[in-house]
């Protein structure tokens, strides 16, 4: 039985995760335009009619955005139980979106990422990491693995919740700290994931403890 603080935290982590992949739409479909000299791109001139990097570049944006929405029907209780089927469909959009197309294109980008050595040794381990986890998530679903699975998976997705946190913690840090441009990719680089993934650890520990308890 789920108590009320549970409920209010899977709601709370509900609208964050619906109003972060609206936003991330949203962005989408102004890249969508192809013009190269917004957001993001406005930083990356020197890459732009680079024909591998621009193409990783788009294919990243708009597959990230399937990768974030799939979140919203993987983790419900209420789906999960009652159509299974389409929990196993949207299981796998979102593998193939991250073993296959987000994978290579993230990799790309990470060689040529802004800041440095730092930086591109941030997204390199961040884009391994999540390529492993949702291979790991996958081989345990196949393997009848259930909370094996679980585990996984939910390491796997707070890696792709990055994409959120990244321009998060862009913002906070640029409004408190005021850091020069390059050094602020750079710590941005590692605050994008890294508490994403002490959270999911911290997450797994506990609902692992709760069941001991459980069944102690």
């Amino acid at each position: 039985m789920k108590t009320a603080a549970s409920i209010l935290g899977s709601f709370i982590a509900y609208v964050a995760l619906c109003i972060g992949t609206y936003l991330m739409l949203h962005m989408a479909i102004e890249y969508s335009s192809f013009e190269t000299d917004i957001h993001f791109l406005r930083y990356k001139q020197d890459y732009i009619n680079i024909p591998l990097w621009k193409a990783a570049f788009y294919t990243h944006v708009f597959s990230s955005v399937l990768a974030l929405a799939a979140g919203l029907t993987q983790f419900s209780d209420v789906i999960l139980k009652k159509y299974r089927r389409l929990h196993r469909i949207v299981g796998w959009i979102y593998a193939v979106d991250i073993l296959i197309i987000n994978f290579p294109a993230a990799m790309i980008m990470a060689y040529y990422a802004n800041g440095l050595l730092p930086s591109k040794i941030a997204f390199i381990l961040l884009d391994c990491l999540w390529f492993w986890f949702t291979l790991k998530a996958v081989i345990a679903a196949r393997n009848k693995e259930i909370n094996k699975h679980k585990r996984f998976m939910i390491r796997s997705f707070a890696l792709t919740f990055s994409a959120i946190t990244l321009r998060s913690w862009k913002i906070i840090l640029a409004g408190v700290f005021h850091p020069d441009p390059l050094t602020l990719y750079m710590i941005d680089a590692w605050m994008g994931f890294v508490p994403n993934l002490l959270l999911a650890e911290w997450f797994i520990w506990r609902t692992n403890k709760k069941q001991a308890i459980a069944q102690s």
